[in-house]
């Protein structure tokens, strides 16, 4: 079991506080702000708890997290306000990768069984104050969900009643306390106050387990540095990629010291030739680049890395370091998602830009009732159309439909990459 640093945010009116019924702050930073810190800093996962006192408290909450979930690298798990299915519904369509559910609360672990089969065990997780709560829905616990938060000083005892990784909430506590806490058997990761102090090195923390083998989230590569094929100066080339949409963003050299770093902290490094020193793509400008993949070609002398790109890629201010044009065969573009986010792109132009004669501008002048009463008849079109035996009539008007899905997403502030994200997480 690979074990997790997981840094806590606990949620009040739209801020960040220092724990349970607190109200001073744990920094002035934005939450979507600390979630990105978070992830720069190393976290492997990051802990919302929800702490608010009404119901609009709760929905402001909520678009706090769908915030934060964006801006975080790691996957967020939430916590907090539950008392319906609709209210973990929210929560993950928010952005969370998991939704933990109280186990002192008898509603919650009633409503267990219905969400856990209705959105997945993985996406369900329960936090437990004692042995005696566990062993009162253990049953529901072990078929149902997929993790337990423990809240208490039983990580000693809980792993030797269950299978399920335990994600455990350390109160005041040390370096030395969390390395000790993740050397237990049973235990996946730690959370609390001391991981979550912003003034923390999480990677270091890491590198501190690391070094007493604990085996900690960080990638390892299936080949070592030795057993590709460098220059006589030690280096080797990694072209990167968007890994959302395959767009190639850069080229750069690294050695043996950089590639380790970006196993290490999951953020690209590289070895600058012209300053001959090791760098950290993004350190100066926050345009960090977060691996999701790596591999080398059939000659073991290149690497791809395939990264989620903060900001440009390019010094330039470029998102893409290939922005110059030098030739083009006028192919037209067949990627099904560079096709969306072209046409999207001309539906907004049209928005911004009206032309007479759009048709485009005629939905949006007409306003949303009729962009919507066309949504509703290019739908109704599609399912006619299923009836025949052509699928070119199906085809046509798919993609008539996905035009005034389009204009429809334009209207109310929806793009592709919103889409993507969510889909992606389902």
């Amino acid at each position: 079991m690979k074990k997790m640093l997981v840094p806590c945010i606990y949620m009040q009116n739209g801020k960040a506080v220092t724990g349970f019924g607190k109200t001073s702050a744990l920094t002035d930073m934005p939450l979507d702000e600390l979630a990105e810190s978070y992830s720069v800093s190393g976290a492997d996962a990051l802990l919302v708890l929800d702490f608010s006192n009404t119901d609009e408290e709760h929905e402001e909450a909520i678009a706090c997290l769908a915030s934060m979930c964006r801006q975080s690298q790691v996957p967020v798990i939430a916590a907090g306000n539950i008392k319906r299915a609709e209210d973990v519904k929210k929560l993950l369509y928010a952005g969370a990768r998991q939704v933990i559910l109280n186990g002192s609360r008898k509603d919650n672990m009633q409503l267990l069984p219905e969400v856990s089969r209705r959105f997945g065990k993985e996406k369900l997780a329960v936090s437990i104050a004692s042995v005696e709560e566990y062993m009162l829905f253990s049953e529901d616990i072990e078929a149902f969900a997929s993790r337990i938060l423990v809240l208490s000083d039983i990580e000693d005892s809980l792993p030797k009643l269950t299978s399920l990784p335990i994600l455990f909430h350390a109160k005041e506590s040390s370096a030395a306390e969390v390395l000790a806490f993740l050397a237990k058997p049973g235990i996946e990761g730690v959370t609390g106050s001391y991981v979550s102090s912003p003034d923390i090195s999480l990677l270091k923390l890491k590198e501190a387990a690391l070094g007493k083998d604990i085996p900690m989230a960080v990638f390892s590569s299936s080949l070592s540095f030795d057993e590709l094929k460098t220059d006589e100066k030690g280096l080797i080339p990694c072209v990167v990629q968007d890994y959302s949409n395959d767009e190639v963003l850069m080229m750069a050299y690294m050695n043996r010291e950089s590639f380790e770093k970006t196993l290490l902290t999951g953020k690209m490094h590289y070895y600058s030739r012209s300053r001959k020193c090791l760098w950290l793509k993004g350190e100066s400008s926050g345009h960090y680049q977060y691996v999701k993949a790596m591999s080398a070609d059939c000659d073991r002398d290149t690497l791809l890395a395939k990264v989620s790109q903060v900001g440009a890629a390019c010094h330039t201010g470029n998102r893409s370091c290939f922005f110059t044009p030098l030739f083009d065969s006028g192919e037209i573009e067949k990627n099904p998602m560079r096709v969306f986010e072209s046409v999207y792109n001309v539906i907004l132009d049209r928005k911004a830009n009206p032309r007479e004669g759009s048709y485009t501008n005629y939905l949006f002048d007409k306003g949303i009732d009729k962009i919507l009463k066309k949504v509703g008849e290019e739908n109704t079109e599609i399912i006619i159309a299923a009836k025949n035996p052509d699928p070119q009539e199906l085809r046509y008007e798919i993609s008539d439909y996905l035009y005034h899905l389009m204009v429809l997403m334009a209207e109310k502030g929806v793009n592709w990459t919103d889409i993507t994200d969510d889909l992606s997480r389902r």
